[in-house]
């Protein structure tokens, strides 16, 4: 090198990398994952923190293929979703509809027109906890608490990895 080029004009692009979005604490990415009744990951979508959860529930439904136990095609949505209040859009609830999907997801505090609160649904809301339980055991390993990968395939390889450990210690 000469006295006259520094290491940070070698520098390719601009620091980050994909899927990596403003947030009001940083910069960081969202990760949106689907699980089965016993907290199995079926889904996984990496993306940047920037969009809002409804934005991305298409792409993450996208990611499930269960294979059925007797053969035959793989199942590719579920019967019904249970998401946050972060979920809450009329939108959301209609295309969830129109997909034949119950989607259960309690309306928030600040919402004056509730068309579709359905209290039974409601009762479900109460097993959420069971994702919550998944995203702790995700938390478990650290390349996914703090992502050190630029490239994003490389990131969502490591979800994958990790929730076939997941997998394997449920089974």
């Amino acid at each position: 090198m000469g006295a006259g080029v520094h290491r940070r004009d070698l520098r390719a692009g601009q620091k980050g990398g994909s899927a990596i979005g403003n947030t009001r604490r940083g910069k960081g990415s969202k990760c949106m994952v689907v699980v089965d009744g016993a907290g199995v990951p079926l889904g996984i979508c990496i993306a940047s923190a920037a969009p809002g959860e409804t934005t991305l529930v298409d792409a993450t439904l996208k990611t499930i293929q269960v294979p059925q136990a007797g053969g035959g095609a793989a199942r590719r949505q579920p019967i019904r979703l249970i998401a946050d209040r972060g979920y809450d859009s009329d939108g959301l609830r209609r295309q969830m509809a129109a997909r034949g999907i119950t989607f259960i997801s309690p309306y928030r505090s600040m919402r004056v027109n509730r068309p579709y609160e359905d209290h039974r649904l409601l009762r479900r809301y109460r097993h959420r906890w069971i994702i919550e339980r998944t995203f702790a055991w995700l938390a478990s390993f650290r390349r996914l608490t703090v992502r050190y990968e630029r490239d994003p395939r490389l990131y969502l390889a490591l979800f994958h990895l990790a929730a076939a450990l997941i997998a394997l210690r449920r089974f």
